[in-house]
């Protein structure tokens, strides 16, 4: 029913929907919504008047695990939009093949007037990937190609042996990181990323969890909802900032440290990817600042704390999500941070944009206090392991506002929350499921070691030898 008591129509959506043009709203997960911002890259280049091409190449593992099978069963499709998909033998490999995309036209012998390329890789793939990704990162992008990097992350180890987080290395080899947070933002900062790579000349890193990557949803996929902008007061260095030949080893550093982080925090600033999306009213004291999965957990503990827009302006709270969590935009910054006392940054793992905010308010006549993976007293607030969760940050946030305001209503809110928080802690596990191999699976007599002999677990599905009876235990 609407606001009136009339019946809703209700949106006419089909699973065969998803990589019709014709269709505004379709279903969607995570790894179909990757293969379709492929295919409407291509409509948009098409349109407007560039002969383009696609190529995709990765190595699969959790939470990106999908994308292979995604890409196969779109053959045909993908075929037709000049799009080819080849599976990487390891992910050093998929990354060089990428970074040779880039020059398919450079020397005016290619065949298309660039080529927009998608590598993908779980984190320990982005580790070993590092020396491909700072040479590409340093050569540059097509100005008709541009490349997107996407790192599937498992912060909590569900699915790997070690929990990892890939921001770091993007960071250390100079690529623009967005943050997508569901869906409807893996469409949307897809198109972005190639906009901005082609501008910027670099690759651009996108964060997958499996918060995001492996969630459904219904999504507004209309090809005109992205219209990414140039910067208008932005100059590019003679030249531009894209790939070419000759080019030698310092001047690929000249261009990336003069030039290249100006043209992605120009270009972030233009295209309005980081938002206010609650001001805080006419007297803010304090800000959150958030990006991708941590965003979601911020607004389900507000929800929590039974605080929504018009209650977040009568407490002065002021809330800012990142699409980009490096690098930050400066102006951007310093505006959110106008007037306020104290920001939180709420984010997972080690801290990347606490980091940014600390560096660039410190001294400045703008500079609140800052907590974030400590509070104001040194002590933890949002540890850098396992991940968050909407209590501790319901919580934190809670906390803070009642030394603003004494509500009753917020104070019973915390409390609650606090309750609920040491009640899940306290939760025994009264029973184990141990893993096992299904009764056809391989790995049952592959694993089995003679008498007296001792194993050794290595990465994939045998792990689970570790906990079975069998002498495998390291």
């Amino acid at each position: 029913m609407d606001t009136l008591g009339k019946p809703e129509t209700l949106a006419d959506v089909s699973l065969a929907d998803r990589y019709d043009f014709s269709k505004t709203l379709v279903l969607l997960n995570g790894a179909q919504a990757v293969a379709r911002l492929l295919l409407m890259q291509k409509h948009r280049d098409r349109s407007a008047g560039l002969n383009t091409g696609g190529f995709i190449s990765g190595y699969r593992g959790s939470p990106v695990g999908g994308l292979d099978l995604q890409f196969i069963k779109l053959k045909k499709l993908f075929a037709a939009a000049d799009i080819h998909f080849e599976p990487g033998l390891n992910e050093e490999l998929a990354a060089t093949a990428l970074w040779g995309t880039q020059q398919a036209e450079m020397r005016g012998e290619g065949k298309y007037d660039g080529v927009f390329g998608l590598w993908y890789g779980k984190g320990p793939g982005v580790d070993r990937s590092g020396d491909v990704f700072r040479h590409a990162n340093l050569a540059g992008t097509s100005p008709h190609g541009g490349v997107l990097a996407l790192m599937g992350d498992d912060h909590t180890a569900e699915s790997s042996t070690t929990a990892h987080q890939s921001e770091f290395a993007f960071v250390d080899v100079m690529m623009p990181i967005l943050s997508p947070a569901g869906v409807q933002e893996i469409l949307d900062y897809g198109a972005l990323g190639y906009a901005l790579s082609r501008y910027a000349g670099v690759w651009v890193g996108i964060k997958c969890i499996k918060d995001t990557i492996e969630s459904t949803a219904v999504v507004d996929a209309r090809l005109d909802r992205i219209n990414p902008v140039v910067p208008a007061e932005h100059a590019l260095p003679p030249g531009g900032l894209n790939i070419r030949t000759p080019d030698a080893v310092l001047d690929q550093e000249a261009r990336l440290q003069d030039h290249k982080r100006d043209a992605m925090v120009a270009w972030l600033a233009a295209n309005k990817i980081n938002k206010t999306m609650v001001s805080g009213g006419a007297s803010p004291k304090i800000g959150i600042i958030t990006a991708g999965k941590s965003y979601l957990d911020v607004r389900q503990a507000l929800d929590d704390l039974g605080i929504d827009e018009k209650r977040c302006n009568e407490l002065g709270l002021r809330l800012f999500k990142l699409g980009c969590t490096w690098p930050i935009v400066p102006a951007e910054l310093h505006a959110f941070a106008q007037g306020l006392d104290l920001i939180i940054v709420v984010e997972e793992k080690r801290s990347l944009i606490e980091v940014q905010v600390r560096e660039e308010l410190y001294g400045s006549p703008t500079q609140p206090i800052c907590v974030g993976k400590r509070d104001e007293k040194g002590e933890w607030l949002f540890p850098v392991k396992a991940s968050l969760d909407p209590n501790q940050i319901g919580v934190a946030i809670g906390e803070r506002l009642l030394k603003y305001h004494d509500d009753a209503g917020l104070r019973g809110a915390v409390g609650r929350l606090i309750q609920a928080r040491a009640m899940l802690a306290d939760i025994k596990q009264e029973a184990t499921r141990t893993p096992y191999f299904c009764s056809g699976c391989p790995h049952n007599r592959s694993t089995v070691i003679p008498e007296g002999a001792r194993a050794y677990a290595g990465i994939g599905c045998h792990f689970m030898a570790q906990f079975m009876d069998r002498a495998t235990d390291g």
